[in-house]
């Protein structure tokens, strides 16, 4: 459950988003908008990594501002656009992040044989192209045990046979573990390969939303 109260996003004299009030249950849910609506503003909102007014819960009871530490424990996140130091190795990130997340590494070896990046672990991440960052990004969304998976224009950059895989491990997780998944995207999802929960609609300075009860 992600509960968000008195919520209100400004830049400058700009308020981009407010939320008055809103519940969320488990499941996975497509948040829909315009460009520039707001939903990479949403998605770091949740993640935790950008200031904002008011209170967002998880479980009821753990604050993103009160227990930031835990509350980014449970929290995993995947930008549109990932940006990783290039000195580093595909695989000295996954270290780095299984460190940060209190997992072992040997957990990431079924997301890097899926999407075939073995051949690629060893090089810097400078060397990546935009296509292997962001299989690298989504790879690292998935380590750990988050109660909440953000993955924002997780459609874009990747390939066809790529995106199977991706919906392949939403549909994996989510059967494995009680968690839910938040997805930004501007494309249409192929909800025959996962069941959405609902939808969140971004538009006119606020969220709605929609499941499908």
């Amino acid at each position: 459950m992600l509960e968000i109260n008195n919520y209100k996003k400004t830049y400058g004299s700009i308020t981009v988003l407010e939320i008055d009030h809103l519940k969320i249950s488990t499941g996975i849910y497509w948040i829909k908008g315009a460009n520039g609506s707001g939903k990479s503003t949403l998605l770091k909102t949740l993640a935790g990594i950008i200031n904002f007014d008011g209170e967002i819960l998880l479980n009821s009871s753990i604050s993103v501002k009160k227990q930031a530490v835990n509350y980014r424990k449970l929290v995993n996140f995947a930008e549109a656009e990932p940006v990783f130091p290039e000195f580093l190795t595909g695989m000295e990130m996954v270290k780095l992040f299984a460190s940060a997340k209190n997992v072992s590494v040997k957990e990431s070896e079924y997301y890097i044989e899926s999407m075939d990046m073995n051949p690629y672990m060893s090089d810097a991440l400078g060397t990546y192209s935009s296509g292997m960052l962001k299989k690298l990004s989504l790879m690292l969304a998935f380590l750990g045990k988050p109660a909440i998976i953000l993955l924002d224009e997780p459609l874009i950059t990747i390939d066809a046979a790529s995106l199977d895989i991706l919906y392949e491990w939403i549909t994996h997780k989510k059967q494995q573990e009680e968690l839910s998944f938040f997805l930004s995207s501007h494309q249409t999802l192929e909800t025959k390969n996962i069941s959405l929960t609902g939808e969140l609609l971004v538009q006119n300075q606020t969220v709605n939303l929609l499941t499908n009860d």
